[in-house]
């Protein structure tokens, strides 16, 4: 059976990291749901948020494999019950939207989203949600003229308490090795 998984993966940052593992995705003919980058909590640390919909089985291949990259410290999957996420997107729709003002105010009001920029042509209009926000409000703003439309990968903490600051301590402390430029907290 499957299910949509939340990736985590904690990094060094180095070059070529991204596409080594991304290629174990396609090595499994396994599609990429989303996918985002940031910096992490700790300093020198950089997190991969990666979507994807497998077994069991797969995601538990999956971590193990990316386990084994040297410059991953270390892999976690999540499903959506053990995580808070957001996606954020961007709605470019016809500036005649304000001819409707009335029914436009309403949409945007009623969707919790924003607008973030107005031009003689455009509106250009914030929307920061779930899957299913993100794309009711898309249906909702079509009927204006859909000019443009952009949504970012899913972004996530988890639940559980367990920090990466703490995990890094364990492996310090399991593995006898010094990760001196990790503990700059």
């Amino acid at each position: 059976m499957r299910t949509t998984y939340t990736i985590s993966i904690f990094t060094e940052d180095r070059i070529g990291l991204l596409n080594r593992i991304t290629i174990i995705f396609t090595r499994r003919h396994i599609n990429i749901l989303s996918i985002t980058a940031s910096e992490s909590e700790v300093k020198g640390i950089y997190r991969y948020t990666i979507v994807v919909s497998v077994s069991e089985e797969t995601i538990t291949k999956l971590i193990t494999q990316i386990d084994k990259q040297v410059e991953v410290l270390k892999a976690f999957y999540h499903e959506n019950s053990e995580i808070i996420f957001r996606e954020i997107a961007l709605y470019k729709i016809s500036a005649e939207a304000l001819n409707q003002n009335d029914l436009f105010s309403k949409i945007i009001h009623e969707n919790n989203a924003r607008i973030v920029s107005i031009s003689s042509d455009y509106i250009v209009v914030e929307k920061t949600g779930d899957e299913m926000e993100i794309l009711n409000l898309f249906n909702s703003l079509e009927i204006f003229g859909m000019l443009e439309y952009a949504r970012s990968g899913k972004v996530a903490v988890t639940k559980p308490m367990k920090t990466l600051t703490t995990y890094l301590k364990e492996l310090e402390n399991n593995s006898k090795i010094t990760i001196k430029h990790f503990n700059n907290n």
